[in-house]
């Protein structure tokens, strides 16, 4: 008798982008799926809640930019509408406004990446800092995100590479290191340069329009997560709330067959884990079979960043310029951003008042502030930006604290990063921070890895059709060129060169 998908149980073990993407697809192909969610709600900080009183609070606002093309396909597919129109952005600094971002997309096509550097519109920055970039174009073209491209690149800080690179000082503070603050969420003396190299050429370099980007009219829970978890159990899968991971258990043969919950086992004949760094080390911390493999032990040499994450009312209408701004300069080794709801949400199109989101990252000096004291620093950085906040009321605050919220890509982690395979020949892994060689970042990383776990429990039972995933654009053909002829040169002369440079 054929074995048939329903036979075969799989848990899935984290509700954000990662884990409902592999129930979903899974539920969808007739497997008998369970995704447990430590949380009281699916998505955890990414989608978002509401409070006691009826308000809608989320852990940080989240992008949805050009080149999410999973992500959109998805949408599409659940057939929903949660996103704005893609929006102009701008930058500030204590010294007021740095640089303005158009539409991209609407902007005359060049090749990558003149497009970036002739129509951002800089307010200080001098044309001489912006021309230091150059010389970094071949460190672009070098990493092409394989394995020993990571290796090479990873032990190294990414303000060594711009430093290495001649990038010039003010060109660093101005624009390097604060798109590494809201991208990798860290100073660059922190931050591993071949993630660095990744963040940037994915969001930015790439292709001219992947620096667009589009918003949630609502939180990712309510206009995303919700009727995607009706879809899910729809197909089959059940979504289980509450739910805490504490152990794995395995057969005589070193195999997966369940989790544990408290006192409750979940039986599996495979396990997905889709949670974050930090959650993983908890797991792996109060694990008895966890603890017995070096790669899951190595996980806590791995970190996470502290995020702060605020929402005022004012009691009057503000003229923000643009509904998305990032800012940088006003702490040394914290970045912000902030959003005008009003613009961008449709629950606050009508509030009489506007409402302002700020996201502090690398925030671990402003959490221990009480909410008093970040909603008055809040608002005086915000009247830096936009000096009509000074004289505002804040009628209304929420101050959410996010210890160890989002990962952090030190210099030397990605030798401790796990890939979707791990020693458990039936344990796969899931999210942000696990490696692959898609090319994505952020939350189109995490969903692509979800289907590529899933697609792992496919290959592995050879029961049902594996995950349709959407490749990154292909590098622009100059760029392919720059690649082949630098991977040439570098074969050649390491063939009868001796390697003068540090891995």
């Amino acid at each position: 008798m054929t074995e048939t998908a329903q036979q075969k149980r799989v848990v899935v073990v984290g509700a954000g982008w990662a884990g409902l993407g592999a129930t979903y697809h899974l539920a969808q192909q007739g497997y008998d799926v369970t995704l447990l969610e430590a949380g009281p709600y699916p998505g955890g900080l990414v989608a978002g809640w509401k409070t006691t009183e009826g308000r809608s609070v989320e852990g940080g606002i989240h992008g949805f930019w050009y080149p999410y093309s999973n992500i959109f396909s998805l949408v599409r597919e659940l057939g929903l509408q949660p996103f704005t129109p893609f929006t102009r952005s701008a930058q500030y600094s204590p010294a007021g406004l740095e640089v303005e971002s158009p539409i991209f997309q609407d902007e005359p096509q060049l090749p990558t990446p003149l497009g970036t550097f002739l129509y951002t519109r800089f307010k200080r920055l001098p044309l001489i800092d912006r021309l230091s970039a150059l010389p970094l174009l071949y460190a672009i073209a070098d990493f092409d995100n394989s394995d020993e491209a990571w290796r090479r690149y990873d032990k190294v800080t990414a303000r060594e590479l711009f430093k290495q690179f001649g990038v010039s000082a003010r060109l660093y503070k101005d624009s390097f290191e604060p798109m590494l603050l809201v991208g990798l969420f860290a100073p660059g003396e922190q931050c591993s340069a071949a993630a660095a190299l990744g963040m940037l050429y994915y969001f930015i370099l790439a292709h001219q329009p992947n620096f667009d980007v589009v918003w949630c009219r609502g939180t990712v829970g309510e206009t995303i997560f919700k009727p995607w978890v009706q879809q899910i159990e729809k197909a089959g899968g059940k979504v289980l709330i509450n739910q805490r991971v504490n152990d794995v258990l395995l057969d005589e043969i070193g195999k997966t067959k369940g989790v544990v919950c408290g006192d409750e086992v979940f039986e599996a004949d495979a396990v997905i884990f889709a949670v974050s760094v930090s959650g993983m080390k908890k797991i792996v911390s109060g694990s008895s079979t966890l603890k017995k493999y070096q790669q899951f032990r190595d996980l806590q040499n791995l970190g996470a960043i502290d995020v702060l994450a605020t929402k005022l009312w004012c009691d009057r209408k503000i003229n923000v310029p643009l509904p998305s701004n990032a800012c940088f300069g006003f702490d040394s080794t914290t970045g912000w951003t902030f959003f005008d709801l009003n613009a961008l949400q449709d629950e606050y199109k009508d509030e009489p008042g506007t409402v302002i989101e700020a996201d502090f990252y690398h925030a671990n000096q402003l959490l221990s502030m009480s909410d008093e004291e970040i909603v008055e620093k809040v608002q005086r950085d915000l009247a830096v930006c936009v000096p009509e906040f000074r004289d505002a009321k804040v009628i209304d605050s929420s101050i959410i604290r996010v210890s160890q919220g989002v990962t952090h890509f030190a210099p030397g982690s990605y030798q401790y990063l796990l890939s979707a395979k791990t020693n458990i020949h039936n344990l796969f892994m899931s999210g942000d921070w696990v490696i692959t060689r898609h090319g994505s970042w952020s939350q189109e990383k995490a969903y692509v890895t979800g289907l590529e776990a899933a697609n792992l429990v496919i290959k592995s039972f050879g029961i049902g059709n594996k995950a349709n995933i959407i490749p990154v654009e292909p590098d622009e053909p100059h760029i392919q060129i720059a690649r082949t002829v630098n991977q040439t040169v570098r074969g050649i002369s390491e063939s009868f060169l001796p390697k003068f440079w540090l891995p």
